[in-house]
């Protein structure tokens, strides 16, 4: 890969989950780091890469990927020695996709509305059906675990992992013995203990310097 890997970066944010996968996968690349609280993705020279101001976005040469879902499934086939990835001809592929899509589709929708506390759409016009249904869909695959495909691991366990624990740490998502049990195997492998260690750090480190800016 002759290309250098750049993540555009904020600690305990959605680009935490990007960067657990390329500790799994071994990958070689740089943090462009924001500071958000500073509102640092909010500058011209970045919404000229990404008009949303969202992070991750992952530039990989002339590529550049936005998307969470969209940028876990570029960077695990783009290292399909790591084995992170089904191949195409694979059965597990299309449950892989299905999961990954589950996500951004169903899974951070009826979060985000339950987060404001909105009614939610009858089912007939709903994205996601109800909450509890996207709730307890994902509860049924883990029961088939340990892991979202069952024995084999995968980049789609990383983020269900990261969105999984978010979720019941702030109460949003309730807390299944799945869901536990899935989250509590998954935080136990190098990768994720590596990046939270390190966003903690980073997170205290913009904190000091917001506080101190808002001083001046």
């Amino acid at each position: 890969m002759s290309d250098p890997l750049e993540l555009f970066y904020a600690p305990q944010s959605r680009a935490t989950g990007v960067r657990v996968l390329l500790e799994e996968l071994d990958a070689p690349y740089n943090l462009k780091i924001f500071n958000l609280k500073l509102g640092e993705n909010r500058r011209p020279d970045y919404l000229a890469i990404n008009p949303v101001g969202k992070v991750p976005v992952l530039r990989h040469g002339e590529a550049v990927v936005t998307e969470q879902v969209a940028i876990y499934l570029y960077l695990a086939d783009l290292f399909p020695e790591k084995g992170l990835a089904p191949a195409l001809d694979d059965p597990l592929r299309g449950p892989y996709l299905r999961w990954f899509v589950y996500m951004a589709s169903c899974f951070e929708p009826a979060l985000i509305d339950r987060a404001m506390k909105r009614e939610e759409a009858p089912q007939m016009v709903s994205a996601y059906g109800s909450f509890d249904t996207v709730m307890e869909t994902m509860r049924a695959q883990l029961t088939k675990g340990p892991y979202v495909l069952g024995e084999t691991v995968s980049a789609v366990d990383v983020c269900w992992a990261m969105g999984l624990r978010w979720g019941m740490g702030v109460g949003l998502v309730p807390e299944f013995d799945e869901f536990k049990a899935f989250t509590e195997l998954y935080f136990q492998r190098p990768a994720p203990q590596f990046v939270l260690q390190e966003d903690r750090k980073l997170a205290a480190e913009q904190q000091d310097a917001a506080e101190k800016a808002g001083a001046a």
